[in-house]
């Protein structure tokens, strides 16, 4: 069974989702603080966070933050504000997905499934892709750069696996959005943004000048062996 954590202060919402999530077949845990988050995260290891970032002792990107130092579990941001700012910083640290409240439960469950799928989708027999900077074991979902392994987010492999898949090809930006977050994510560059330049922090030499992640302005991105 899948096992969501639930990272909401507000006892109706934290409630809206364990009942709405059980009643799908979820496995639910509700935290109400971000230190309670990190230690439910760390003993019940769950398979998706639900993660408010208004909670009352933790920033919810520090939690993000704190999670991401060890944890690759998928993570959705929910969230009161609007603010394009705060929903970067939210990406940026790590987060997979980021819905605003109110929210539709049809809509949620639809990003909770694609975030699912990313994180567990395992392709078979594939071969080792090799850059001069890193390189990408497509069975194991593994990078290693300079002999060591790199921890990527379910997101940040979703996005890398689709370059690697198509050396010295462009893809659309539109194709990685709706591939990657879903088929209601067509306008989103941004997250792309952050998450290409994530990745060229954790496997370029240069990620001033990428050699392999290369960016075709208004277009798209391609990978370079």
């Amino acid at each position: 069974m899948t096992r969501v954590l639930v990272v909401d202060d507000e006892p109706q919402i934290a409630r809206a989702l364990r009942i709405n999530l059980a009643a799908r077949g979820y496995d639910v845990l509700v935290a109400h603080t971000g230190r309670s988050a990190l230690d439910l995260t760390a003993e019940s290891r769950p398979d998706l966070v639900l993660l408010d970032l208004g909670l009352p002792d933790l920033d919810g990107v520090d939690v993000i933050t704190g999670l991401r130092g060890w944890n690759p579990v998928p993570i959705i941001v929910l969230s009161a504000g609007t603010d394009s700012t705060r929903k970067v910083a939210a990406l940026d640290a790590g987060a997979d997905d980021y819905i605003t409240k109110p929210f539709g439960m049809d809509e949620l469950l639809a990003r909770l499934r694609a975030a699912l799928r990313r994180s567990t989708h395992l392709p078979g027999g594939e071969p080792v892709v090799e850059a001069e900077a890193f390189t990408v074991d497509l069975t194991a979902k593994r990078v290693h750069r300079d002999g060591t392994e790199v921890h990527l987010t379910p997101t940040e492999w979703g996005i890398l696996e689709i370059l690697v898949r198509n050396p010295g090809h462009l893809i659309a930006q539109r194709r990685l959005l709706t591939e990657v977050w879903g088929p209601t994510y067509t306008a989103e560059t941004h997250y792309l943004r952050v998450y290409l330049a994530q990745l060229r922090r954790k496997l370029e030499r240069d990620p001033a000048h990428p050699r392999h992640l290369i960016t075709e302005p208004g277009m798209g991105y391609r990978f370079q062996p």
